[in-house]
């Protein structure tokens, strides 16, 4: 099955009390190459989520973007420092007892205290945090290839129906040629009676001049290869993907064939056909830049 190398995917979902959403999108390159954006505590998990995303995709310009929402998580402790606090306990209840003052002490007012309470993050667990993003990865990575093959099917009835007007044009080219040569030899033995003035005309020269122009003009050869790769063509667009190179380098011989016909016609006819076989080519070379 034909994939584009364009297409985007999303997913989100929850991994070690992070809320995590997943965002990846492609374009066509001539090989693999992934970009990962990640938030500076998710850094860890880039390598595995590189190795994920070459799973699914061997060509293209892959984006992910990764980014995590930890209002809603449990993620930031608060300490006692009872050293401290009772430190405070004990001078304030000094100072109490020596100078006689009101004892205030209550709970907000030694907590207003200096570094009695303090918060710190707590540390993420790496392994469980990336089981989770890769998870969420999948998902996104599943929407992402279901893209690419819907507009792969696309490319390859467009392929497909491009390879039949190719066949056709080639089959006018095949018909063509051996009128040519008939039409050269009776232009060559209307030239040469109005030449010699009514004179004999000498046939074995006339057949070995239209067998010369005959092979310097015969295009089986071509003909024939590009039948063969028209049909290897579609043999690949019907088998598995990737396979976006071995058309590109089809569709160069495909150039390459017609250019020769091209080259060799004597026939305005034939040249005609030539541009429209070359049309079509280069439609498809367009659509096969963009197949994985």
């Amino acid at each position: 099955m034909i994939k584009s190398m364009t297409g985007y995917g999303s997913a989100k979902g929850t991994a070690a009390g992070l809320q995590l959403s997943v965002e990846l999108k492609s374009v066509n390159n001539r090989y693999l190459d992934v970009s990962v954006k990640l938030p500076r505590s998710l850094m860890f998990a880039e390598e595995p989520i590189r190795k994920a995303v070459a799973g699914h995709i061997t060509r293209g310009k892959v984006d992910v973007y990764v980014s995590a929402d930890a209002t809603e998580a449990d993620v930031t402790e608060v300490r006692v420092n009872e050293p401290l606090l009772r430190g405070y306990i004990a001078a304030l209840t000094q100072i109490h007892n020596k100078y006689y003052l009101t004892d205030d002490m209550s709970l907000m007012n030694l907590c207003r205290l200096p570094d009695v309470l303090s918060t710190e993050r707590r540390e993420l667990d790496s392994d469980e945090l990336t089981r989770g993003l890769l998870e969420i990865l999948e998902q996104a990575l599943s929407g992402y290839d279901a893209m690419r093959e819907r507009e792969g099917e696309k490319l390859r009835a467009d392929v497909l129906g491009r390879l039949t007007e190719i066949e056709r044009l080639t089959g006018i080219v095949e018909e063509r040629a051996p009128l040519t040569v008939a039409e050269y030899r009776s232009r060559l033995e209307q030239k040469l009676r109005e030449t010699l003035e009514g004179m004999a005309v000498d046939d074995s020269r006339i057949l070995t001049e239209c067998a010369i122009f005959a092979d310097r003009i015969a295009v089986d050869e071509e003909t024939v290869r590009l039948r063969s790769h028209i049909a290897q063509l579609r043999a690949m667009a019907e088998g598995e993907s990737p396979i976006g190179r071995k058309m590109d380098f089809l569709i160069q011989e495909l150039n390459r064939e017609s250019n020769t016909i091209g080259s060799k016609c004597q026939n305005a006819e034939i040249a005609r056909v030539v541009v429209d076989l070359k049309a079509e080519i280069e439609k498809i070379r367009e659509q096969i830049q963009n197949v994985e």
